[in-house]
């Protein structure tokens, strides 16, 4: 699964935990919510529990559910736990003009994560429960 894939879908899925926090959510039960296989479910969930933002208990009575409040997991601490190295922009171009990249793409990552930061998983659960206009 892609990057922005699984970036996506850790957003839906905390947002499905942050709905009801206290609750243990099943992987299967979020997968099917968001219309998707659970193994991808379990996946990203593994990945956000590495990164301290899910806790997950195994067994029949087990689940997940977030580790911190929804107002303190921002979008930059999701996407660091999905890719937590940083993006790896144009692997494919030859590298000295990688090298010579290497600034401009920092800094645009900087900004990115910076923009990212300024969004909380309550803020969007609030902007999500909002009817749209018509």
């Amino acid at each position: 699964m892609a990057l922005n894939s699984r970036f996506a879908t850790a957003i839906r899925a905390l947002l499905l935990l942050a709905v009801e926090p206290e609750k243990l959510h099943r992987s299967e039960d979020v997968a099917g919510k968001l219309k998707m296989n659970p193994v991808v479910v379990r996946r990203v969930f593994s990945q956000l529990q590495q990164a301290g933002l899910v806790l997950s208990q195994k067994g029949p009575s087990g689940g997940s559910k977030l580790a911190r409040t929804a107002a303190d997991v921002t979008l930059r601490d999701i996407h660091q736990a999905i890719h937590p190295q940083g993006p790896a922009y144009a692997p494919t171009l030859p590298p000295a003009l990688q090298a010579s990249l290497k600034g401009v793409f920092s800094a645009a990552s900087r900004a990115f994560e910076d923009e990212l930061a300024q969004t909380s998983l309550a803020q969007l659960v609030k902007k999500s429960a909002r009817k749209p206009r018509r």
